[in-house]
């Protein structure tokens, strides 16, 4: 008669919890909306802006790190653009790498799962985020020293993350982007 709790490890380390083996599906089938608010009725905001902070971090190590190499070898624009989101891709893609794999998922399962997580967030972030340092006058040739360069970068993440964060809202109560890392947390 007594009531029956599950150890929360022992679930995600489960089999039968295991989505890998689902890598085409990427949602969370029969799940009702136990994560935060997801499923069927749709995201909650906490948990579109979490997933957002989640890219965000990975986008901002990645894009600043980029700027200070390509601006420290003597790059032009386009070549520290491109290192730069590049290098926004790849943390964003670590964070989630990290975490699953820690979670017991192997690599290659978690690399899939990584790209369906991630892969849109960062894209639209790192595309208004850019498109803003672009369109901003003065910011492409402005130096790390410069008030407009940090001004213009922090100001496109600010507006990304505004404009990202309902993309990933939209997805997650899909079942799509974030809500596949959900299963390993």
């Amino acid at each position: 008669m007594g009531m029956k709790v599950m150890d929360h490890d022992s679930h995600h380390s489960a089999t039968a919890h295991d989505h890998s083996a689902r890598a085409g599906d990427h949602g969370h089938g029969g799940h009702d909306g136990g994560h935060d608010g997801q499923g069927a009725r749709g995201a909650s905001w906490s948990t579109a802006v979490k997933a957002t902070l989640h890219c965000l971090t990975g986008c901002v190590i990645g894009e600043i790190l980029g700027m200070v190499i390509g601006t420290a070898l003597l790059w032009g624009n386009v070549p520290t653009m491109i290192l730069a989101i590049t290098l926004a891709f790849v943390f964003g893609y670590s964070f989630t790498l990290f975490a699953v794999v820690r979670a017991g998922l192997s690599l290659k399962a978690a690399v899939k799962v990584a790209l369906a997580a991630d892969t849109v967030s960062i894209a639209v972030m790192e595309l208004v985020d850019n498109a803003i340092i672009a369109l901003t006058p003065g910011a492409m040739d402005a130096h790390l020293s410069d008030g407009l360069f940090w001004s213009a970068l922090l100001g496109g993440f600010v507006v990304a993350f505004v404009i990202t964060t309902p993309v990933n809202k939209w997805m997650i109560g899909r079942g799509k982007g974030h809500a596949v890392v959900h299963a390993y947390h």
